[in-house]
């Protein structure tokens, strides 16, 4: 019998990149080894694994995402111009070759099933909140229109991953670890927690500019 949560994936890890389900992911292939990798994936099912590579570390990270090529462009000079959509993450259990691209037989990794559906949509909802002030806070700071996209998932473990996904400045460190969690509810109780420390430290700032800008004489 066929184990089909186990198989062969070609890997591309990326310098502290990390793709989440249904996340769009951009690529440029120019390396001769990629190039062959793309040409073998687009011959058969369009896909590969993506995986964080810790260049200070020099380590691969054990956890990536399979990544589905959904557009590609090749100039005259073999480049390739890609774009990807995240499917399934997996786990690496070993790697089967180095050349010449890199390969991994993996296992598929799916969240713990819900018990309380109404207390994590409940969650989902304090969730969207404290990101909707992030960006309408944000938005204020820098005196320019920040808005969520109007097809922001609602079901509680999309919208885990799209958060996952969307989470500013060099936070790869807190990416993967989301990445890997394989509970719903602890990936939204874990981005609420960073969501809300956004949210005050960006409130108090508010408060400090108007109170400054009302302080000012040149403002009178």
């Amino acid at each position: 019998m066929v184990d089909l949560s186990v198989r062969e994936l070609p890997l591309f890890p990326l310098p502290d990149v990390v793709l989440f389900p249904s996340d769009v992911l951009p690529l440029h292939i120019f390396e001769s080894r990629y190039r062959m990798m793309l040409q073998s994936v687009l011959e058969t099912d369009r896909r590969f694994g993506v995986v964080r590579w810790d260049p200070n570390q020099q380590t691969m990270a054990a956890v990536g995402c399979c990544a589905e090529v959904i557009q590609h462009q090749t100039g005259d000079d073999g480049r390739s111009n890609i774009v990807t959509l995240g499917q399934q993450r997996f786990r690496v259990l070993n790697v089967t070759r180095e050349t010449p691209f890199r390969s991994a037989m993996v296992s598929w990794i799916e969240d713990e099933p819900v018990d309380n559906t109404s207390e994590l949509e409940s969650l989902a909802a304090t969730v969207t909140q404290a990101l909707k002030d992030v960006v309408e806070l944000t938005g204020k700071l820098t005196d320019s229109k920040s808005s969520l996209p109007d097809d922001l998932p609602d079901l509680p473990r999309e919208l885990s991953f799209w958060i996952g996904a969307h989470l500013g400045g060099p936070v790869a460190d807190q990416q993967q670890d989301l990445l890997e969690l394989t509970n719903t509810r602890t990936r939204l109780e874990q981005e609420f927690e960073m969501l809300d420390e956004t949210r005050r430290q960006l409130a108090a700032r508010t408060v400090l500019r108007d109170t400054l800008s009302e302080t000012d004489p040149s403002n009178g």
